[in-house]
C-alpha cells in the first residue's frame, strides 16, 4: 500500500473512530484514547513543527541564492506576488458575493449570544495604524530569537536579506551557498522520515478532532457555516483550478492526486505552517516544480496567500453586521475586504489565527470586536476547510511560477 494510500485510509479511519468516541462521551475508554491519540497528534505535529523554522530559512536561502544567480528572482518575485493578490482578491469577492446572495445572519436570534459577547475579553483599540506598527515590531527583530519563537515571517525575511547577500557576494560566499544547499537537503531527508508516521499522526488528529468538537453548535449557525464551507470548498474545486489550468498549464486531476498528502495533512492539523514541509514535498516530487522555485514560493505563499482566510473574515464580518441589523455600504464593504487582505497576511499559519485578525476586520467598519464570541464556537471546524485551500493555494501557485519561468535557465 502507497502512503497517500495510507494517509487517505488513516483519514477515513481516524474521522469514524472519533464519531465512535463523540457517541461515548464519558468513560475510561474515551478518557484513555484521547489521552493515546493526543500522544501520538502531538508527537506529529511537534517533528513538523521541530523541522519547521529551519527548513523554512535553508528553502529561501538557497531558493534565493539560485533564482537571483540565474537573473530569475525579480521575475519570479513579480509572479508570486501578482498570483497571491489575484487569488486573494477573487476569494474576498466570492466571499462577499455569497454572503449577500444568502443573507447569511439575517433572521437569526442574537440573544442566544449575548451572554458570550458579554463574557468575552478583547482588546480595546486595534487601528490599521496600530497594527501595521505591531507587524513591523514583530517582523524586524533579532533573527536569533525569531528562531527560538518560531516567528515564521521574521525568519521569512531574514532569509531572504541572507539569500540576496550570498548572491552580491558572488564567489566569495561559494563554499556558504554550498553548505545551505546541503542543510537543505538533509532537511528534506529528514522530511521523508517524518512522512512515514503521517498516516498515525493524521489519524489521531482526525479522531482527536471530532471526538472533542461540539458538533452540535453548528445548529445554530448552520446556514453561516454551511454558506461559509460551501463557497470556500467552491473556490478550492473550481476557481483555483481553473487559474491552474489556464495560467499553469497542468490539469486540475493530477495536481489533486500530486497533493493529497499535503491536503490531507492541512485539514487534520489546520496549519499551513505545519503543512508547509509536506507542501515542499509534494511541490517538487509529485508537481515536478524545481526545489529552487518551491523553496522560493511556498514558504513566501505560507504567509502572503491566505484566501480561506480572507474569504471567511470578509464573510463573517457581513454576518455579524446582519445579525445586529447593520446595513453596510457599498464602501465599508471595500473597507471590508481591504482589510482582510491586509490582516490575512499578518495572519499566522496556525489553528484558528484568523480570530485574531478578525478583530481588526470588524472594527474597521465600526463592528463590536467581543462579536467574534458569535464565530468561537464553529471556528475550529470551519478553520479546517479554509486551512486547505490555503495550502491549495501556495502549492498551485507555485506551479504557476515555475510554468512561467522555465525558459530561463537557473545557475545552481
Amino acid at each position: 500500500m502507497s502512503l497517500n494510500t495510507q494517509i487517505l485510509v488513516a483519514a477515513i479511519l481516524g474521522l469514524g473512530f472519533g464519531y465512535l468516541l463523540n457517541l461515548f462521551p464519558d468513560g475510561a475508554f474515551f478518557n484513555a484514547s484521547i489521552y493515546g491519540i493526543g500522544i501520538a497528534s502531538s508527537i506529529f505535529i511537534g517533528l513538523l513543527k521541530m523541522l519547521l523554522i529551519p527548513l523554512i530559512f535553508s528553502s529561501i536561502v538557497v531558493g534565493v541564492s539560485n533564482l537571483k544567480a540565474g537573473g530569475q528572482f525579480g521575475r519570479v518575485w513579480k509572479i508570486t506576488v501578482m498570483c497571491c493578490v489575484t487569488t486573494t482578491t477573487l476569494a474576498l469577492a466570492l466571499g462577499l458575493a455569497a454572503a449577500h446572495l444568502f443573507d447569511v445572519g439575517k433572521g437569526v436570534d442574537i440573544a442566544m449570544f449575548q451572554e458570550a459577547m458579554s463574557q468575552h475579553q478583547s482588546p480595546d483599540t486595534l487601528t490599521a495604524s496600530s497594527f501595521i506598527t505591531n507587524f513591523i515590531q514583530n517582523t524586524l527583530i533579532n533573527p536569533f530569537k525569531a528562531f527560538s519563537d518560531g516567528n515564521v515571517l521574521a525568519v521569512v525575511l531574514f532569509a531572504l536579506f541572507v539569500g540576496i547577500a550570498l548572491v552580491k557576494g558572488g564567489e566569495r560566499f561559494h563554499a556558504v551557498r554550498s553548505l545551505s544547499q546541503q542543510f537543505f537537503d538533509i532537511m528534506m531527508m529528514m522530511i521523508g522520515w517524518v512522512m512515514k508516521l503521517a498516516p498515525l499522526g493524521i489519524f489521531a488528529l482526525l479522531a482527536k478532532l471530532v471526538a472533542t468538537e461540539d458538533i452540535s453548535v453548528l445548529s445554530r449557525l448552520a446556514e453561516f457555516a454551511v454558506v461559509v464551507t460551501g463557497t470556500t470548498i467552491f473556490h478550492g474545486v473550481v476557481v483555483l483550478p481553473l487559474l491552474l489550468w489556464i495560467f499553469g498549464k497542468m490539469d486540475p486531476i493530477t495536481f489533486f492526486k500530486g497533493t493529497k498528502t499535503a491536503l490531507i495533512t492541512a485539514f487534520a492539523t489546520s496549519s499551513s505552517s505545519a503543512t508547509m514541509p509536506l507542501s515542499l514535498k509534494c511541490a517538487q516530487e509529485n508537481l515536478g516544480v524545481r526545489p529552487q522555485t518551491a523553496g522560493f514560493v511556498i514558504p513566501i505563499g505560507t504567509q502572503l496567500n491566505m484566501d480561506g482566510t480572507a474569504l471567511y473574515e470578509a464573510a463573517a464580518a457581513l454576518f455579524i453586521a446582519n445579525l445586529m441589523g447593520l446595513d453596510l455600504s457599498l464602501g465599508q464593504q471595500l473597507i471590508v475586504c481591504l482589510t482582510a487582505m491586509i490582516a490575512s497576511l499578518g495572519a499566522p499559519g496556525i489553528p484558528s489565527a484568523g480570530m485574531v485578525t478578525m478583530i481588526m476586520v470588524l472594527q474597521s467598519v465600526g463592528l463590536p470586536a467581543e462579536a467574534i464570541a458569535i464565530l468561537l464556537p464553529i471556528d475550529r471546524l470551519l478553520d479546517t476547510v479554509r486551512t486547505v485551500v490555503n495550502v491549495q493555494g501556495d502549492m498551485m501557485i507555485s506551479v504557476v511560477v515555475d510554468h512561467h519561468t522555465q525558459e530561463l535557465e537557473i545557475k545552481v
